[in-house]
């Protein structure tokens, strides 16, 4: 029995290889990108295409272990949601009050910790923001705020 039982996951884990989800290859940088909405310093930039691009833009870096599925699926579920709470290479198209709460948010995130996510600094050790990084981060994102002028 238990047997049978390994057999049928490991036929099962091979029919999963043949689900290839889409890639996120489009274009990180294109006109609608954050850094054509507001001023972004270059130190700024870098910190954002390290440890956010992947996920909050409409490109990502993949690691080979994203042809090995359920890994693939779920980094691709991954992405998704990054991408549908904020997704920098669409930001110019908000309005000043949505573009100004997402400012807000990227400030607290970093500020608490929560962005980058610790599943993805494990392996993306580069990515892990420093306390300086953080507070580059969150100037710039009061800086931006007033840049974009929305009053509430």
């Amino acid at each position: 029995m238990i047997r049978k039982i390994f057999i049928g996951l490991i036929i099962i884990f091979i029919l999963m290889q043949f689900i290839r989800p889409p890639r996120n290859n489009g274009a990180a940088e294109g006109p609608a990108d954050l850094m054509h909405t507001v001023h972004t310093p270059d130190s700024i930039a870098h910190i954002l295409k390290t440890s956010c691009y992947d996920c909050h833009s409409n490109h990502t870096e993949y690691p080979w272990y994203v042809n090995i599925n359920p890994v693939g699926l779920w980094l691709r579920s991954h992405i998704n949601d990054g991408k549908r709470a904020i997704n920098f290479s669409d930001l110019s198209a908000l309005s000043k009050k949505k573009l100004d709460h997402r400012m807000a948010d990227i400030a607290k995130e970093v500020e608490k910790g929560d962005m980058p996510l610790s599943t993805y600094t494990f392996i993306h050790g580069y990515a892990r923001l420093d306390s300086g990084q953080i507070k580059l981060i969150k100037d710039w994102t009061m800086t931006a705020r007033t840049e974009i002028g929305y009053k509430e």
